[in-house]
């Protein structure tokens, strides 16, 4: 499994093919969602439209990477889970933690109440610059 990322705009899509399961798809989702991360992405929409299943290992990474993006003010929001997946989201209660869309136009609307530019912020004794300011 491999993950396309594209971007619009300020938003990153990420494209995931295949199974988010154990020894398939969960350290992709992992290692992509942490680079964007690194790379101060703040709006991630997960299309998740060609994800087969996922399982438990799925569920966590998924947890992990909702967890390690609040940390760090960034949103991500889904799109497109199969029915499948989707009865999933619902039975662990995460649809109660992810938007979910089923249209991308729909959804990349969505992120217009967000910055989606770098927040981060570095802290030097007694103050603290943006990103923005440190460019």
């Amino acid at each position: 499994m491999e993950a396309a990322v594209r971007r619009t705009g300020q938003i990153a899509v990420v494209d995931l093919p295949g199974n988010i399961t154990i020894g398939q798809g969960h350290v992709v989702l992992r290692a992509t969602i942490f680079g964007l991360l690194e790379q101060c992405q703040q709006c991630i929409l997960l299309n998740l439209a060609k994800v087969w299943s996922m399982d438990s290992r799925g569920i966590v990474e998924l947890v992990a990477c909702s967890a390690r993006a609040r940390d760090q003010s960034t949103t991500i929001k889904l799109l497109g889970p199969p029915p499948g997946v989707y009865d999933l989201l619902e039975l662990t209660k995460l649809d109660e933690v992810f938007e979910t869309f089923w249209d991308e136009e729909e959804a990349l609307a969505s992120f217009a109440m967000n910055r989606c530019g770098c927040s981060k912020r570095v802290v030097f004794a007694d103050r603290s610059l943006s990103h923005d300011q440190l460019s």
